[in-house]
């Protein structure tokens, strides 16, 4: 069972908020007697003005539906995401997290270059979130009519995870409840680091394809996940030019020796006959922690999507998973 709320702080919150109490943050655009005060938050695409408390929030990307029902709000739609769903057709733990509080699961709509956006607006919203997504100029022109729409703060998919969560509960007038969800994640991650993780250094890489070979900036929310329990971002990632829009830098495999400090490599596949087809290739083979075996490259579609964003409901679903997987990794290190 999702125990996506075991801490003590998270559960009080979300069970405060799910049955419709809020405080209210003296700092933020929210009145100190908590009624909603309108709010506008700037953008790359725009400017987002909400000037009514949002009751049925649609949501793209990632992230953001597990936040806003963290928060309080399960959302009325989300863009669909298959490639982390389980059988249930939702991710694992936001089919759990709405099940648990009895609520509607959100309708799911197509998204990413096949934005519906008439599906959006059968839905009613009156506020999109999509601090991290990729969502386009012209897709948010469109649904930017529907409701007020919060895109990402510069680049596409490139926001960190407090920023999402502080963006979010802005938009939602929640400000001071999105502070505790960020100190209940560091919290967290502070019990589950690992003093034997120290000076054990790591890279978190992707492929998309033969000779391709990508590595992820020590700001993504994937890297930030292992990075606070304990492990260290191998120091070529600052060296290497990001690539624009993806937050990470991208190598021909010819130069995969740049790798060659890593201790661990972390990474992910499609499915199986494509990591055959990768760990094929002579050059990634010889890539030294992937020669050892010093690799976390989990297969479980849920938990690859769980262990790249960093969010309420799955930080506390990754970390009992990850920590074996890191330790088998780590053992290799002596063979």
């Amino acid at each position: 069972m999702l125990r996506l709320l075991r801490s003590g702080a998270a559960l009080s919150a979300a069970a405060l908020l799910l049955t419709g109490c809020q405080s209210a943050s003296p700092e933020e655009e929210t009145s100190a007697g908590g009624d909603f005060e309108p709010v506008e938050i700037e953008h790359a695409l725009g400017t987002a003005t909400i000037t009514e408390e949002p009751e049925r929030i649609v949501t793209l990307g990632q992230g953001s539906t597990e936040t806003a029902i963290a928060l309080g709000t399960i959302p009325v739609g989300m863009e669909e995401y298959p490639w982390g769903s389980d059988e249930t057709g939702y991710m694992p733990w936001i089919h759990e997290a709405v099940t648990e509080a009895g609520g509607e699961l959100p309708e799911q709509f197509t998204g990413a270059e096949e934005l519906d956006a008439e599906a959006i607006a059968a839905l009613d919203p009156d506020l999109i979130l999509a601090p991290w997504s990729g969502l386009t100029q012209e897709q948010y022109d469109a649904i930017s009519q529907i409701a007020p729409t919060v895109a990402y703060p510069e680049l596409p998919w490139t926001i960190t995870w407090e920023e999402q969560i502080t963006t979010i509960g802005a938009a939602m007038g929640q400000d001071e409840e999105a502070a505790g969800l960020i100190e209940d994640i560091e919290a967290q991650f502070a019990a589950a680091s690992r003093p034997e993780y120290e000076g054990i250094t790591f890279s978190f890489i992707y492929t998309t394809g033969p000779g391709t070979l990508g590595v992820f900036m020590p700001t993504e929310q994937r890297v930030a996940m292992v990075s606070a329990l304990g492990l260290t971002v191998d120091p070529v990632a600052e060296t290497l030019e990001e690539t624009e829009g993806t937050d990470s830098a991208l190598l021909s495999l010819e130069n995969a020796d740049v790798l060659a400090d890593s201790d661990l490599i972390f990474t992910f596949y499609s499915d199986p006959g494509t990591r055959q087809e990768i760990e094929s290739q002579a050059a990634y083979a010889a890539i030294p922690a992937i020669a050892r075996g010093s690799v976390v490259a989990p297969e479980d579609q849920p938990f690859v999507t769980g262990s790249s964003m960093i969010n309420p409901l799955t930080v506390p679903w990754a970390l009992e998973r990850y920590v074996p997987m890191i330790d088998e990794a780590i053992d290799k290190l002596d063979d």
